[in-house]
């Protein structure tokens, strides 16, 4: 098809203010937000998040500021209201294995009832076991049992006595141990001095009743000691007595309190049980005491602090399932915690320093993460991979065993937990974790893929105006007009670089909304105008462009050679792109090439330097082959051929210039000089079609900007694929210089048409025979092969001879 030029109405898509169908968007501030552009990711989304086996988990994937994030916290929330709310989890003390507490799960708002409930039963206990060990009854039968036990040790010290009278000795009690002295004739002790003054006789005598009373003794303690065991069990008998009928009161109280119809009924039942035994194994610190004790006041506040709750999870006042989104998923805070403080140079702990992690917290429900943050912290990701793995979590705190001083270990009992993950990334990041680790990837069967962009219709336009009136009440900002809404979704369908399709980046709008709306808070206007929205723009690029600026500000001054009139052979001006993250811009590039008579073929000085991408170099192969297609049917291709981006030190990447590499060297070969006003931009296939390349908008606006600052004289223009047409979507300025005449937009199918357009003379086709006819640009590039293998031949000849 011949070469086309492009009207001022075909390049870029302008949207009427009267379709969108409101004045501003406060009338639709009422509306709910849909999933815009997103049918695909949001049946998927329901469909994973309503799904209630096991590895049905999603890994929700796009690009940033897609949505993918809010929309799912959004659905998140929504299937969260549908669900029952999940039990509260405990941990309690284990009196059997104190370094391993139990786990304990309790309907939602019971485990607050339960903490709550033991709290006040231990605040009672503390008032009420002392005042029932000191009540009359109590203290009428404690006296009676430790007469009973006096009485009986009475009549056994007095045998003792009287056996050691007869043997003049004189017996006391000091600290429970029994002392004798021995008398002498006139009845008082008798000194060392006057035992040695005995005769001998006398002392083996004295000795002999003295060995007979130690063994009284010990007959003596053997028939007391028994009866003190039996006093000391009496009496505590009589405490847990007293005491058991206010204990069975307290915890039957606690039991009916709750409505626990769980599978830990019985594990609660047991634990109260524990601690029902152990205050009855422990009465004695209850005792009341006239004077402070500082150590049994310890000693009871270490007893009574095994009788606390650990309330790690409390869902009471919940409706629906918890939403957790964990932006900071740092190993305690994903997985829970141990908390540990040092005493005596030991770091100790116990049941009640046990935290939660957003895992447990995310019980019954969903918790969002980043694959990103996860990726970022070894220890963390292996930690997810086994609790996805197995389903249940070990709360451990890993750096106790490097810790530089000893650790009281603590193993709290591992739980089920059974939660929905929502993980978000990347495309890369998704298919590097499908190859890379398979089993991580095979729990995150749900794909919730985000789309960039979609195709553009009168709804999705309307959706969009939900979006902008909803941004504007959440935000506190002044509404827009209809002008100023279809001035933003022009804007999108620039991003999305198609007519038909807009952006789903909403990020971007988002930001673009707020920018034109502080611009319209700055003039004090009530409403945000297209002209708010224009100039926010244009603002953003003042604050990004400066790179662009020394682009042309070289080009300008001369230090950069870009001619945009006048012929010239073997030289073009290809379209560039650079993509700054945060500003894009096109800008024109000399291309050149060279031939001459040789056998060394085509050279890429960029790929020879090792200055170009693997893209470029597979553009210039096909180049090379195009060539061959077209001149090497009779014979093979003498020549020696450089190709050269002028002035790029940077690197040269992708194959949209190998149409304007094409026309410098079928310049260069046919002698005819190419247009320098018109830059050129387009890939190339073996056939000599021309394909679409990227950033259209950005390289004809750098293009245009460089010609309009040496002076628009209505030669210059751009070429550009033919199926890029869709893909316009020009700034105003350069419509408007089409319009008069000044700029011009071609488009090419076919590499031959655009060669006609530069040189202004015919292609030319091959006859049967290969043959170009003459005086076409073909002919007279093949005429210049034949006579460069002429003169190789006659090189070879020469050096033959």
């Amino acid at each position: 098809m011949p070469i086309t030029r492009l009207t001022a109405s075909e390049l870029r898509l302008t949207i009427a203010p009267e379709t969108l169908g409101f004045t501003d968007t406060s009338e639709l501030a009422d509306h709910t937000v849909p999933w815009i552009g997103q049918e695909r990711a949001e049946i998927a989304a329901r469909f994973g998040l309503d799904m209630r086996q096991a590895d049905y988990n999603l890994f929700v994937l796009g690009e940033v500021g897609s949505g993918r994030s809010s929309l799912l916290k959004q659905a998140m929330h929504t299937a969260a209201a549908n669900r029952p709310t999940p039990p509260d989890l405990c941990y309690l003390h284990n009196f059997d294995a104190p370094e391993r507490p139990h786990a304990l799960r309790l309907p939602a708002g019971q485990g607050r009832l339960l903490r709550q409930s033991m709290a006040r039963m231990v605040k009672a206990l503390i008032t009420e076991i002392p005042q029932q060990l000191d009540g009359p009854d109590f203290r009428m039968e404690s006296e009676r049992i430790e007469k009973a036990y006096k009485e009986e040790e009475s009549k056994a010290f007095t045998a003792l006595e009287a056996f050691g009278e007869a043997r003049n000795f004189t017996l006391r009690q000091e600290s429970g141990q029994m002392l004798f002295t021995l008398r002498g004739k006139k009845g008082h002790a008798m000194t060392e001095e006057e035992m040695l003054a005995l005769p001998k006789e006398q002392r083996a005598a004295i000795n002999q009743a003295e060995q007979e009373l130690l063994a009284e003794i010990n007959r003596y303690f053997e028939q007391t000691r028994p009866l003190e065991r039996q006093m000391h069990d009496a009496l505590a008998a009589l405490r847990r007595q007293t005491v058991k009928p206010l204990l069975e009161r307290a915890i039957g109280a606690i039991r009916a309190g709750l409505d626990v119809e769980t599978a830990d009924t019985d594990k609660l039942d047991a634990s109260l049980d524990q601690v029902s035994t152990d205050i009855l194994d422990n009465l004695e610190l209850f005792k009341p005491l006239e004077t402070e004790d500082d150590l049994r006041k310890e000693a009871l506040n270490a007893v009574l602090s095994r009788y606390r709750v650990n309330l790690i999870v409390d869902n009471g006042g919940m409706h629906g399932a918890p939403v957790i989104v964990e932006d900071n998923p740092l190993f305690r805070s994903l997985f829970g915690s141990i908390e540990y403080q040092s005493e005596n140079e030991v770091l100790v702990t116990d049941f009640s320093r046990i935290r939660a992690g957003s895992l447990l917290k995310a019980h019954g429900g969903f918790l969002m993460l980043h694959l990103r943050d996860l990726l970022a912290d070894g220890l963390v990701w292996e930690k997810l991979r086994r609790f996805l793995r197995s389903g249940r979590l070990q709360i451990e705190e890993p750096g106790t065993a490097f810790a530089p001083i000893a650790a009281v270990s603590l193993e709290p009992e591992s739980v089920d937990i059974d939660v929905k993950i929502v993980l978000i990334g990347s495309r890369p990041l998704y298919y590097a974790l499908q190859e890379g680790d398979p089993e991580f990837a095979r729990r995150f069967r749900v794909k919730v893929d985000f789309a960039d962009r979609f195709t553009a219709a009168d709804h999705t336009h309307r959706a969009s105006a939900v979006f902008v009136a909803h941004v504007c009440r959440q935000r506190g900002l002044p509404h827009f007009t209809a002008a100023a809404v279809a001035r933003l979704l022009e804007h999108g369908h620039r991003q999305a670089e198609d007519r038909s399709r807009q952006s789903a980046i909403f990020g971007h709008a988002e930001a673009l909304i707020m920018e034109s709306a502080t611009l319209c808070q700055q003039r004090n206007g009530g409403l945000v105008e297209a002209a708010d929205v224009d100039a926010a723009l244009a603002a953003r690029i003042l604050r990004h462009d400066y790179p662009e600026q020394r682009m042309r500000e070289a080009i300008a001054e001369g230090e950069v050679l870009i001619t945009v009139r006048g012929e010239r052979i073997g030289q073009l001006n290809g379209l560039s792109v650079v993509d700054l993250g945060d500003h894009r811009f096109g800008f024109p590039t000399r291309v050149t090439a060279r031939t001459y008579a040789g056998e060394d073929g085509l050279i890429n000085i960029e790929r020879e330097v090792e200055m170009s991408g693997p893209i470029h170099d597979k553009g210039v192969f096909i180049l090379h082959n195009y060539l061959a297609a077209l001149f090497a049917r009779n014979a093979p291709l003498t020549f020696n051929a450089s190709i050269v981006f002028e002035q790029e030190y940077s690197g040269v990447e992708g194959d949209s210039a190998s149409c304007a590499e094409l026309y410098a060297l079928l310049s260069s070969l046919s002698g005819l000089p190419l247009r320098q006003g018109i830059a050129v931009t387009g890939a190339l296939n073996q056939h000599g079609e021309v394909l679409p390349v990227g950033g259209i908008n950005e390289k004809i606006e750098g293009y245009f900007r460089i010609c309009a600052s040496a002076g628009l004289d209505g030669s210059q223009g751009v070429l550009i694929p033919w199926r890029n047409r869709r893909h316009l979507m020009l700034d105003q300025c350069v419509v408007d210089a089409v319009s008069q005449g000044l700029f011009h937009i071609h488009t090419a199918e076919h590499v031959d048409e655009g060669l006609e357009l530069l040189t202004g003379v015919i292609a030319g086709q091959a006859n049967r025979n290969g043959v170009y006819p003459k005086g076409t640009v073909l002919g007279q590039a093949q005429q210049a092969l034949l006579a460069f293998r002429r003169a190789c031949q006659a090189v070879e000849r020469r050096q033959g001879k």
